[in-house]
């Protein structure tokens, strides 16, 4: 078989997995999730081997959305990793076995303590699915594995199904794109998220020109300027804005003679503006709505800036 046949088979079979997946959702589904959001402590995922890795990165997608979370190690937790526990917390102890030693060793231990247990395994007869307070079937039919022996489709599964309680989570929690940024400052999309207009704009030896500027005087003002844009003002009031597009297609008119032109006859009326305390994300919202590439920047009324779509994007 080629690979790209066996690969197109791992893809049929995982992705069957996960659609059988929906099929196990019950009320213990929403018992975890409300567990999870009324805990006064942290939500702690433990597992061994390949669990363990998933474990790691459900713990991740937790805390970067909205739910205090970290894994532990099942095998360090023996040795004294257990103490970052507190009875406020809750475990999420992931093994497709139910039978996985570490984790039964540290049962009696939460258990004492009072600790909410909640079990991601594959076998809902198994010790671990016994002992927890709620179970969420992550079960799979068969591995992608062509041996049918290493974990594929079940740390697949596993993976969505951490991934559907910290989405459902966020919807509870009413997370947003400014908390998101919060939690990822030094990202691309937190940076994004966390600036302002008036920290991208365009402020001094700004390209303004009156409604009666002539057409030779106002591409002296846009070369200058090196926006590729005039801002046409009156009495400190913003009336329009010519691009350089509007130069070209006033040079293509066929009505007056050629440079014949006032500002007022070829600006643009109403263009876009937007305020200086505005987010960046915003002003690049409004200008990929509408087409354009840059946006006047005001405060208290006034013009005191230009936004353009390629300094957000260099962000």
């Amino acid at each position: 078989m080629e690979a790209i046949e066996i690969a197109k088979e791992v893809f049929k079979i995982e992705a069957k997995s996960i659609s059988d997946l929906a099929s196990h959702l019950d009320e213990n589904f929403n018992k975890a999730v409300d567990f999870i959001f009324h805990t006064q402590g942290r939500c702690i995922v433990s597992g061994m081997g390949k669990s363990g890795h998933i474990g790691a990165k459900i713990a991740a997608t937790l805390a970067s959305t909205g739910t205090p979370s970290f894994f532990i190690h099942p095998g360090e937790a023996l040795h004294g990793d257990l103490g970052m526990m507190t009875p406020t917390d809750i475990l999420i102890a992931i093994s497709n076995s139910g039978e996985t030693e570490e984790l039964l060793k540290i049962i009696p231990v939460i258990k004492r303590r009072k600790i909410t247990l909640i079990a991601m395994t594959g076998n809902l007869n198994s010790t671990l699915a016994k002992q927890a307070d709620v179970c969420l079937d992550i079960s799979v039919r068969k591995e992608a594995c062509p041996l049918k022996l290493a974990p594929m489709s079940s740390t697949t599964a596993t993976l969505v199904m951490g991934d559907a309680l910290a989405a459902a989570l966020m919807k509870i929690r009413n997370f947003k794109p400014d908390d998101f940024a919060l939690f990822h400052p030094g990202g691309s999309l937190g940076r994004k998220l966390l600036t302002k207009v008036k920290d991208l704009m365009v402020s001094n030896n700004l390209p303004m020109v009156q409604p009666d500027t002539e057409f030779n005087d106002l591409v002296d003002v846009m070369t200058s300027g090196k926006l590729g844009l005039c801002i046409v003002v009156e009495n400190e009031k913003l009336v329009g804005i010519i691009t350089d597009g509007d130069l070209r297609r006033a040079l293509k008119a066929n009505d007056k003679p050629r440079f014949d032109f006032k500002a007022k006859e070829i600006m643009s009326n109403n263009p876009k503006v937007i305020d200086a305390d505005a987010m960046a994300s915003e002003a690049e919202e409004l200008m990929l709505k509408h087409k354009i590439k840059e946006i006047v920047v005001e405060k208290d009324g006034k013009v005191v800036g230009v936004i353009q779509l390629y300094a957000i994007g260099n962000v």
